[in-house]
């Protein structure tokens, strides 16, 4: 085991030193791009105030024989816009692929700092991120970089999520985990082809009563506890959790279903795979102007955060006034990121 006090000293002469904490940004959608189409490349300006993170795609949904194009076409994305306060991110290809060292050697010399964090896919334990730590300190180092580049980890493997705690503590460099339904699905054996969402199927009937037919069902959702595992070891381990991919376009109302229970439970931010989908990550996770305002009533009545009292008839107390905390906390970040929320939340 690493000594702590070389937990954050530099992997590679001249890479920089590693960060104790992560910038507060808000991410509230990472908005994924296909960077070997010239069409949608060509929109990444006009895209960039409209969300938090934009992601050049490099691994699923790439044909093979498009993986050289997306990968040269991130990088001319990345050098030919300013991004400002929006994240630059990028997924790479998973580390077992022909594609991958290739990405990183292009990439990091040619991004520098402009890139702000690599989401490397199908994580399955902390060696995979301890492996991408030590090749990134020196690429960094060779090319000059100043500021280190964060990993983001994909849970898609039943492994993955075994070994999730050990993943989020790897390296100074983790930034969070997404859940990756899909893969997931599939290295677990689930009988599914869906990319996020709940399932028909995986439901729970009422108690029969009497001869009355048909019983209430209710759908459950296939996720709950990988979210939650992976909300438990973020926290912990002071990283940031996101849902990940909702496959179905045709269906808004259930991809803000999914994305609130993942807001409520814990996370951050959801992957945006469809331009539809911004608004509903936009909306889904700043928090409802009412419970800021609520929030902000219980800030003001216990400036310390101790003692116990009664707003609206409802008991407040040192717990209560973490979680409001959290809430304003949350909003005063939105605020600042988004006019729109500035004025909603009076901030």
């Amino acid at each position: 085991m690493k000594p702590p006090r070389d937990f954050f000293k530099p992997l590679a002469i001249g890479a920089p030193v590693p960060l104790t904490s992560l910038p507060i940004r808000t991410e509230r959608m990472i908005h994924f791009v296909p960077p070997h189409i010239e069409k949608v490349r060509a929109k990444v300006p006009q895209l960039i105030s409209q969300v938090d993170v934009v992601l050049g795609n490099l691994e699923d949904a790439i044909p093979a024989d498009a993986k050289e194009a997306a990968r040269d076409g991130f990088i001319a994305m990345g050098q030919e816009n300013d991004f400002g306060d929006t994240g630059l991110w990028v997924r790479i290809n998973c580390l077992n692929s022909p594609w991958v060292l290739d990405d990183l050697m292009a990439i990091v010399p040619a991004l520098k700092d402009k890139l702000d964090v690599i989401m490397l896919p199908k994580v399955e334990g902390a060696w995979d991120v301890h492996y991408l730590d030590q090749f990134l300190a020196q690429l960094e180092a060779q090319a000059g970089v100043s500021k280190p580049i964060l990993i983001h980890a994909i849970l898609e493997t039943a492994q993955g999520v075994k070994n999730v705690e050990e993943i989020a503590a790897a390296s100074p460099r983790m930034q969070g985990m997404s859940l990756g339904p899909a893969d997931l699905a599939a290295s677990r054996g689930m009988k599914t082809t869906r990319v996020g969402g709940g399932h028909p199927g995986y439901r729970v009937l009422a108690d029969l009563e009497g001869d009355s037919l048909p019983r209430p069902a209710f759908q459950q959702d296939l996720w709950h506890y990988t979210i939650a595992r992976m909300v438990d070891a973020c926290q912990t381990y002071g990283l940031k959790a996101f849902y990940g991919p909702f496959g179905d376009f045709s269906d808004p109302e259930a991809c803000e279903a999914q994305f609130r229970n993942a807001f409520l439970m814990g996370c951050a931010g959801a992957w945006s795979l469809h331009p539809s989908q911004i608004d509903i990550a936009k909306r889904v996770f700043s928090p409802d102007a009412e419970e800021v305002a609520f929030a902000r009533k219980i800030l003001d009545a216990m400036p310390d955060g101790t003692g116990a009292v009664m707003i609206d008839g409802k008991m407040q107390d040192d717990a209560t006034w973490k979680q409001a905390k959290v809430i304003v906390d949350l909003a005063k970040q939105v605020a600042a990121r988004d006019k729109n929320f500035s004025e909603i939340y009076g901030l």
